[in-house]
């Protein structure tokens, strides 16, 4: 059965640990927010269900919890970041940054990072730019657990998109997606439950479809956005590209097959052509289209529209992208945020290793 634990105890439990493995008071302050801000919004696949990988990679010296990080090429509108190996969580946010401080000079920022890692969820970092009326674009790529379609060979990451986008009176647009039909994530949620994959989201070492939760482990792969051709699976896998060629190979980061795997006990790849995982950031400023106040009132009236529209037979109103993430950050900001046993058993674990108090 779920715990409920308030967002202060996770929060003041997961700084401590970021803490202990040797994060300063601001980047600890820095990742501990990203990490939960996954937890809040439903992401729980994001959340601090990740905190123990982490502390893997710490362990194996593959995070470098004291980073240099910088800029290391640039032009007024664009820049290369180097995150010198330190938690994709306290990276993201520093080049996200430097797209929005792009963007207000010049009209829009972009930003490739390497030699980073887990970003915790994209929709966070795309999320920064709507304070400043800025369009926001955040993307990663990941260690290669997806067949591209026709293959059985494993070569691309789950690859999220998220686009944040100002409104006015109505809350913001914001889409937050895995180019895969299914988020690993979700595969380690059910498999926490033992439960089975729905079909499409998964196939077996020789390109069968499957059900079984376990099928990673056991040389499957995931399918892109679209699960099959007759369904769309080249549009996944289209996406999916994109993103890692966005995010390392424009960056100098590890791509394709080569990219750094999250689970510590899994080995690196050999002949990396890049350092780390990559990135890809944008800030686009409203008022180098048009007037901000202008576009957020049409903005309003594209999502009333939208979430007026007339819903199918079975389903009580149209979404718009944000609307359950933000639904749920509101309720588990009073109820509190529930925890699985597996992931309690976990977080203990962690806390025993550094002497903290779960």
């Amino acid at each position: 059965m779920d715990q409920l634990f308030s967002y202060e105890s996770l929060y003041q439990f997961t700084y401590a640990v970021f803490k202990a493995m040797g994060c300063s008071d601001t980047d600890a302050t820095t990742a501990t927010t990203v990490l939960l801000s996954a937890d809040l919004r439903g992401i729980d696949s994001h959340g601090v269900a990740r905190l123990s990988g982490y502390v893997r990679l710490w362990e194996v010296q593959r995070i470098n919890t004291t980073p240099d990080i910088k800029i290391v090429h640039e032009t007024p509108s664009t820049a290369v970041v180097d995150g010198d190996a330190g938690l994709g969580l306290v990276v993201a946010p520093y080049a996200m940054q430097v797209a929005i401080e792009k963007a207000k000079k010049v009209g829009t920022g972009w930003v490739s990072v390497r030699n980073t890692n887990h970003f915790g969820i994209a929709g966070y970092h795309a999320m920064m730019a709507l304070q400043h009326d800025m369009i926001g674009m955040a993307m990663t790529n990941a260690s290669a657990l997806v067949a591209p379609t026709f293959s059985i060979e494993r070569m691309l990451g789950t690859n999220p998109i998220a686009v944040a986008i100002p409104a006015g009176e109505e809350p913001a647009f914001v889409a937050d997606m895995a180019t895969t039909t299914a988020a690993n994530g979700k595969l380690e949620i059910l498999q926490r439950k033992n439960g089975e994959a729905p079909l499409g989201w998964v196939q077996d070492k020789e390109g069968n479809p499957s059900t079984d939760a376990n099928i990673l482990k056991k040389e499957g792969a995931l399918l892109p956005l679209g699960s099959d051709r007759e369904h769309g699976s080249h549009k996944g896998y289209a996406l999916g590209a994109v993103v890692d060629i966005f995010s390392a190979v424009l960056s100098g980061g590890s791509y394709g097959p080569w990219a750094p795997p999250f689970p510590a006990y899994v080995p690196m790849p050999e002949n990396m052509p890049g350092k780390g995982l990559g990135h890809f950031f944008g800030a686009m400023r409203v008022d180098a289209f048009r007037p901000a106040e202008e576009f957020k009132q049409h903005m309003d009236n594209w999502i009333k529209r939208f979430r007026n529209a007339t819903p199918a037979p079975g389903h009580e109103r149209v979404l718009i992208p944000g609307d359950p993430e933000r639904e749920y950050e509101l309720e588990r900001k009073v109820k509190g945020i529930p925890i699985v046993a597996s992931v309690a058993a976990d977080l203990k674990t962690v806390g025993d290793r550094f002497g903290i108090q779960y």
